[in-house]
């Protein structure tokens, strides 16, 4: 591993434990370049700039996350200017969480969900992250959409990724 990788993967490892763990805003910024920007792309939402970046962690995400939410790291790709990292990340949904799912009460549900965060760096600092997840598939593991309908589907994703083994090709008309 090179000084510039374990450099990113520690900046991030700190940056998400200040995030999910600590709950530490303060912890988190210190983390983030000078002109950051977060999209969580299904969403669309996040923030630009210090002030917006600021701003949508103390009020839509750090600390609205379910206390059981786990976060479980599957590969971590570490490139010149940032890394992407592929997690699973597990909750019951039980409390508003206006970042993932906007407008929706808790369902109090329980959710398994791939999700893949591009991270890139300005030195060893955060310039942006791009978060990505299936958002269909977490809406019908809150049993806000019905997969019998449409060609999506559920926590099968996540235990097809666990699970290599398992079938594949289930949305496919036979």
């Amino acid at each position: 591993m090179t000084d510039k990788s374990k450099s990113f993967g520690e900046v991030f490892d700190a940056h998400t434990f200040a995030e999910f763990q600590a709950r530490d805003i303060e912890a988190t910024m210190a983390t983030m370049g000078g002109a950051p920007h977060v999209t969580h792309v299904p969403t669309m939402t996040g923030g630009h700039g210090l002030d917006g970046v600021r701003k949508f962690y103390e009020t839509w995400f750090i600390g609205k996350w379910p206390a059981d939410t786990v976060v479980t790291s599957l590969t971590r790709t570490i490139g010149e200017t940032g890394l992407v990292d592929e997690l699973i990340i597990s909750f019951t949904h039980n409390c508003e969480m206006p970042a993932l799912l906007p407008g929706i009460a808790p369902t109090g549900r329980k959710v398994t969900i791939p999700f893949v965060v591009a991270v890139g760096f300005d030195g060893d600092k955060i310039s942006y992250e791009r978060i990505y997840w299936d958002q269909a598939s977490m809406l019908v593991q809150l049993g806000l959409l019905d997969k019998t309908a449409l060609p999506v589907t559920g926590a099968e994703q996540t235990a097809r990724l666990l699970d290599p083994n398992l079938p594949s090709n289930t949305l496919i008309p036979k």
